[in-house]
């Protein structure tokens, strides 16, 4: 049995791994803003993200630390939540690698989430850990922050890992509901020209990866989390119409997204964004994927 950490792990990530864990028989610790309380035999720790407390001794002789802490991006960006998002994030990794730097028995292993969108707006070609170029802009300047953070952490024998993880897919949350609904509604057309990418991963392999990651120490750095078949938003949406069983959807322009996003108090990059990212050091160690196409993985999401 295996003690695993999760920072911040009370969102739609952190739930699936916290289940994930603890159907292996794993002790999971789940480090939140709330109260102290246990839950399907997860244990919740309060925190507060920011500064040092009790909640560093859980880190003593634990196996994996994995920290998800950062508030949605599914927001507007006005300058309030710019900060909240940024600081969110960066301050959870700086006072991890403080609170690792205070136990006597650090995790073997500190795996830290960032971003498959801090690559560029990409319809040329696909962006791996090799070759993909970053991007400009808010979120970009984010997740470069974020992993800056991270590898700064001088934190000897902690083997690190940075997953810049794909819009993940899952069947309790996440944003298959939202697209779902479109559907349902007669809205699940195309999004802007519908010729931006759309890279995903699906819940079973983000749980596959990781554990993939944990077996194999030799493994470091940087690693992107999606499928190695990303497809254009026209064919995910199309896609999504299939399984709901729903042969028209009304295509959204690039305008009625923006005021459609302003109205719901997000932002329209959000589905605009052209993200064309492939896993090409997973599959270069050996990885597996579970779910390999966008039929599949919304299917699953359906269930």
């Amino acid at each position: 049995m295996a003690k695993i950490i999760l920072a911040g792990g009370s969102g739609f990530i952190g739930q699936i791994l916290a289940a994930h864990f603890i159907g292996k028989g794993d002790e999971v610790v789940v480090l939140t803003r709330g109260g102290n309380r246990v839950v399907n035999n997860v244990r919740y720790v309060n925190w507060n993200a920011e500064t040092i407390g009790n909640w560093v001794a859980e880190l003593e002789n634990c196996d994996v630390l994995i920290n998800l802490n950062g508030k949605s991006v599914n927001c507007r960006y006005n300058n309030k939540n710019k900060k909240e998002i940024l600081d969110s994030r960066v301050n959870a990794t700086r006072i991890l690698g403080e609170a690792i730097r205070m136990v006597g028995t650090p995790p073997k292993l500190w795996i830290n989430a960032a971003s498959a969108t801090i690559y560029r707006h990409a319809e040329d070609r696909p962006q791996d850990e090799y070759t993909g170029e970053l991007g400009k802009g808010f979120s970009v300047d984010v997740c470069k922050q974020w992993e800056a953070a991270f590898f700064e952490q001088d934190t000897p024998g902690v083997r690190k890992i940075g997953l810049r993880i794909a819009i993940t897919l899952g069947s309790n949350g996440g944003v298959m509901p939202y697209y779902f609904n479109l559907a349902k509604f007669g809205l699940g057309g195309r999004q802007g020209n519908g010729k931006q990418y759309f890279s995903w991963v699906h819940e079973h392999d983000l749980t596959g990866i990781i554990d993939f990651l944990i077996d194999y120490k030799e493994l470091e750095g940087i690693f992107n989390v999606s499928s190695p078949n990303p497809v254009q938003n026209h064919q995910f949406m199309r896609v999504v119409r299939n399984v709901m069983r729903t042969p028209f959807g009304l295509p959204a322009t690039k305008w009625m997204l923006a005021i459609g996003t302003r109205l719901l108090g997000t932002e329209a990059e959000l589905v605009l964004k052209s993200r064309w990212v492939v896993p090409t050091k997973l599959q270069e160690a050996g990885y597996v994927f579970k779910v390999t196409y966008i039929n599949d993985a919304v299917k699953l999401s359906s269930l």
